[in-house]
């Protein structure tokens, strides 16, 4: 008996203990300064957790986003744990106690092990922290909406939440809420003061009365600094008249007579005339106040100076026939550059008018007619055989077809019969005679494509043919004569080939007769734009599709690439750009290159090719022709691709 005697009394002891240190927390929050509070805020969670041996307590408040979250303000975590989230929210850590606890009810967890299925991610969350019990209480003044949650936790061991702990826990987070009320009411306030007193500042705001049974105007000091009139001067509704412009006077005069009578807001911009000569325009909004009877007493508004906006708007209106005017001059210079396009396309087929590709034009022109023969030299995808086809179409031998021949898409064994051709039986399975492409191009011009790519044995037999013009099919011993003009192209650097013994110097001297070197696409981006619409022009009546504007950073975009590929590669582009655009205006943009591609400065041409064959490569599967094969890819013949594998040394890898 007396055991429990002294329990009781001890629990009570406790009690008055505890009501103490609450009283205490309360009293701190009265006159508490805003900036105070969030201070004060986790003072108070300290001395609770320490007086009740809790090891966690967070406050969390609905933010002003739309749809609100709740989010994470204050926290007391005496013994640490795993980091905390900036900012964390309730709604992905804590789903179920967040819908228990905006519904307005506390959640009592003595142990995280028993709640129930739907709180599962809460249960995750708890156990991460180590948090082994938990209380929430939500956040409201006066019955009003939920603003936030206060919760306790222990991470030590598992505890009870008895009914009158939680009472007086819900005291706590009353004094909590109200502080936390006052701040924001008083921040909102401190807020639209600020904003008030900024607005008029700003705006040059000047406040007026107008008595309408007198006449007499009551203004603010700005009023009379707007209308430069004196500190001392009564004034009257004539007052005002005298300052405005004559030719607004009777209109100013028709607006406040309306607004008088209908009951409805005064709008009114007019122009003032100032002591000094000066003219101002000033914007007028007011409002009539009625009397007990019903009739209109007097006028109230603001007059705002508005000289600089009309000075703006002037502006702007000036721009936009600027604008206009570059539009139609765009328009015009779109048109003429399109046409200029299909003029040279129909005589040429060769898109420039950068210096580097004039000078290219007028090496074809100048050796178009004379029969010698022509070196083409040029990286990939820079239109070799269109300048070679430019060549024959400005020659003498343009009524029969340029012949063409790829040395570099040929087995060695075959290039010598497709060359001068064979006889048949010449070698096991020639079944049939087949006539070389220089007999084929007899009287008319060969083009050999990638002449760097010719096996050395080959050369000689080739130097004879341009020397003499004469050569034997494959299994025969006659010998024929043809008249062929030559031009060959490629894209190695044929001198290096030739101080390596990899090509005949006496070849080299016979081809390079009179050199042409086609710069890259980087070289000459100012033949870019025309590119761009010469492809457009090409796809757009293919695909049925109308392009009228491409935009100027799409545009920018394009010119800032390096075009590894040349135009070849700028033609994909376009190509895909044009399929996947719906509208006139052409969604296109450059490929993206590997960042550690773009920026090792040190990989000369020949590795950059390599890796960019070899990465096309990986993303096919090694798949090298057909449709979304490495040569489509990368804007290539299976053939020449294969070509440059060899070239370059890239094996398929052994599985």
């Amino acid at each position: 008996m007396a055991k429990s005697r002294a329990r009781l009394t001890n629990d009570l002891e406790e009690h008055v203990r505890f009501e103490s240190l609450l009283l205490d927390l309360s009293a701190r929050f009265i006159n508490l300064a805003p900036d105070q509070v969030d201070g004060e805020i986790e003072n108070a969670q300290r001395r609770i957790c320490e007086y009740l041996g809790l090891d966690l307590s967070s406050l969390w408040q609905l933010s002003a986003e739309n749809p609100p979250i709740l989010t994470l303000s204050h926290l007391y975590r005496p013994l640490g744990g795993p980091p905390i989230p900036e900012p964390m929210d309730a709604t992905e850590y804590f789903p179920w106690c967040l819908q228990q606890l905006t519904a307005g009810k506390v959640t009592a967890v003595s142990s995280i092990e028993d709640v129930p299925a739907e709180a599962a991610r809460d249960q995750e969350v708890w156990r991460h922290y180590g948090i082994k019990t938990s209380l929430g209480i939500p956040l409201s003044v006066g019955g009003g909406p939920v603003f936030g949650v206060l919760s306790f936790n222990t991470m030590r061991a598992e505890r009870t939440w008895p009914e009158a702990l939680v009472k007086q826990l819900q005291l706590v987070a009353q004094v909590f809420a109200n502080a936390l009320a006052r701040k924001q009411a008083e921040r909102e306030l401190r807020e639209s003061e600020a904003k008030l007193r900024m607005a008029t500042s700003a705006a040059g705001a000047g406040l007026w009365i107008l008595a309408l049974d007198s006449g007499d105007v009551w203004v603010t000091p700005k009023t009379r600094e707007l209308f430069h009139f004196s500190p001392d001067e009564a004034l009257t509704y004539e007052s005002f008249f005298k300052v405005i412009h004559p030719e607004d006077r009777e209109r100013v005069h028709q607006s406040v007579q309306q607004a008088c009578q209908s009951g409805e807001h005064l709008l009114s911009e007019y122009r003032i005339v100032l002591s000094d000569g000066k003219i101002r325009w000033i914007s007028a909004r007011g409002q009539p106040h009625l009397s007990s009877t019903g009739e209109p007493q007097r006028l109230m508004g603001v007059s705002l100076d508005i000289t600089e906006h009309k000075l703006l708007e002037e502006q702007l209106r000036e721009q936009y026939r600027e604008i206009e005017e570059l539009k139609e001059r765009l328009e015009k210079e779109n048109f003429y550059l399109q046409e200029e396009i299909q003029l040279l396309l129909e005589h040429t087929g060769i898109v420039g008018q950068s210096l580097a590709m004039k000078r290219v034009m007028a090496q074809v022109e100048q050796v178009a007619r004379t029969g010698s023969t022509v070196l083409i030299q040029g990286e990939t995808g820079t239109g070799k055989e269109l300048v070679a086809r430019a060549i024959h179409r400005l020659s003498s031998r343009k009524d029969r077809p340029l012949v063409t021949v790829n040395c570099g898409s040929l087995p060695p064994t075959l290039i010598e019969s497709e060359l001068f051709g064979r006889e048949r039986g010449a070698y096991t399975g020639a079944l049939t005679q087949m006539i070389g492409r220089f007999e084929i191009a007899d009287g008319s011009t060969l083009f050999l494509d990638e002449i760097g790519e010719l096996p050395i044995e080959m050369q000689s037999k080739l130097l004879r043919v341009l020397e003499e013009g004469n050569f034997e099919r494959l299994g025969s011993t006659k010998t024929l004569h043809v008249d062929v003009r030559i031009i060959a192209a490629t894209n190695r650097d044929i001198v290096r080939a030739v101080r390596a013994g990899k090509f005949r110097k006496d070849l080299f001297y016979r081809l390079n007769v009179f050199p042409i070197v086609i710069p890259p696409l980087r070289e000459r981006i100012q033949d870019l734009p025309l590119l761009v619409w010469a492809f457009v022009k090409e796809f757009q009546k293919k695909m049925g599709k109308d392009i009228e504007r491409i935009p100027n950073e799409a545009m920018e975009a394009l010119k800032a690439y390096s075009w590894p590929g040349n135009v070849r590669e700028l033609r994909n582009v376009m190509e895909h750009a044009m399929i996947v655009t719906s509208g006139t205006t052409l969604q296109v943009r450059p490929p993206t290159l590997d960042v550690a591609e773009r920026s090792e400065d040190s990989w000369n041409l020949q590795e950059l090719e390599r890796r960019h064959i070899l990465r096309a490569l990986e993303e096919t599967g090694w798949r090298v022709a057909g449709k979304k094969g490495a040569a489509e890819i990368l804007g290539l013949k299976p053939t020449t691709l294969e070509s440059r594998m060899k070239k370059l040394g890239i094996h398929r890898p052994k599985p």
